[in-house]
């Protein structure tokens, strides 16, 4: 009888202890609530220089789109990239890393980039680490703030911000922005 009894409280608890800790949305996703671990969370601070190089003999970006009638905005134009970034505004600094992916003229009112891009770093503790952005690039703006929405491995987690500013652009659209990114991770 006791044994009836232990093991009808041992169901009846265990229902309503699932129920408290775990909700489940339909049939598609499940939340739980984990209250016996917390995060260490790790604030890092970057600085590099990102080398956008669109013109001349070994260019880092390719135009992928090309409109058939020129808009004063460029939208719709859409380049690939692979640019160095490095520890200082020369191009010949130290390379820290690379910026991999797509920029893209978004704005039919302005010059706005949509950004779409892995920062990945091959530096001391950052080699084979990545930050992502996605987000819009005001290029006309002094200062740009554009979102980390992701990472990989010593940034596995990552959220934050990348400040960017032009410091140096020519004629052919050649251009070297200087980053600051705070990222947030584990």
């Amino acid at each position: 009888m006791a044994s009836f009894a232990a093991q009808t409280l041992f169901i009846l608890f265990f229902t309503l202890f699932s129920a408290f800790f775990i909700k489940i949305n339909g049939e598609f996703s499940r939340q739980s609530i984990n209250m016996s671990t917390k995060r260490m969370e790790k604030l890092t601070r970057l600085h590099f220089y990102f080398h956008d190089i669109v013109d001349g003999k070994h260019p880092t970006a390719m135009q992928i789109i090309r409109l058939p009638n020129k808009t004063a905005t460029s939208f719709g134009t859409t380049f690939m990239v692979d640019d160095p970034l490095t520890e200082k505004p020369k191009p010949t600094s130290k390379l820290v890393g690379r910026a991999q992916g797509i920029y893209a003229f978004a704005s039919q009112s302005d010059l706005g980039l949509l950004m779409v891009m892995n920062f990945a770093f091959n530096k001391a503790i950052y080699n084979g680490s990545a930050i992502s952005i996605l987000g819009q690039n005001a290029v006309l703006d002094a200062v740009r703030e554009m979102p980390i929405v992701g990472g990989s491995g010593i940034f596995r987690f990552a959220s934050g911000y990348a400040l960017a500013k032009t410091v140096w652009l020519n004629k052919n659209g050649d251009a070297i922005v200087e980053y600051n990114v705070t990222v947030v991770h584990l």
